[in-house]
């Protein structure tokens, strides 16, 4: 019966055994785990931080970028009215201009009427007072007699009125 001795539990060796093991987890639990689970939470503390202040960053991107994209639509904005404006501005004084060079040039188109009108007149008062001229040099070489300058003037001035109201009336 050698056999029994082999397998035999020793009572005492195994509580040394457990006592060694329980002190060698007390050592470890003391000494490795709550230092090494103090730098872990420590370490998911600064995490946690970092976290929260890239939410915090990224939030204020967000507003940031929301209060640009605001401006920048305002600024568009702000640039159509400017140009609507201006393009406003210029319709309106080119109209001014135009109606100002219009009302020149009808005032010039006038006053060249007028002129025309005027010359006109004088050169028909230079043909009649020619007329009447050559007409008494005629009409006293025809009669061969004297006559008196008025007379014959209010004669051809008569005439030549005639001619002008017949001239007037072709027209």
């Amino acid at each position: 019966m050698q056999t029994l001795e082999i397998i035999s539990v020793n009572l005492w060796s195994t509580v040394i055994s457990l006592c060694n093991l329980l002190i060698l987890y007390l050592l470890f639990k003391k000494f490795l785990y709550e230092p090494v689970k103090k730098v872990m939470q420590k370490r998911q503390d600064e995490i946690d931080a970092k976290y929260m202040t890239a939410d915090v960053a990224e939030m204020r991107a967000n507003a940031h970028k929301k209060q640009w994209e605001e401006k920048m639509e305002n600024a568009e904005n702000e640039a159509a009215e400017i140009i609507k404006s201006a393009t406003n501005d210029a319709k309106r004084r080119g109209d001014t201009i135009i109606a100002d060079a219009q009302y020149k040039a009808d005032r010039i188109i006038k006053s060249a009427e007028t002129e025309a009108e005027l010359e006109k007149k004088k050169v028909e008062s230079d043909i009649k007072k020619e007329l009447a001229g050559v007409s008494a040099v005629l009409a006293e070489k025809l009669l061969e007699r004297e006559i008196q300058a008025e007379d014959h003037r209010s004669m051809i001035d008569a005439f030549i009125k005639g001619i002008g109201d017949n001239d007037e009336e072709h027209e």
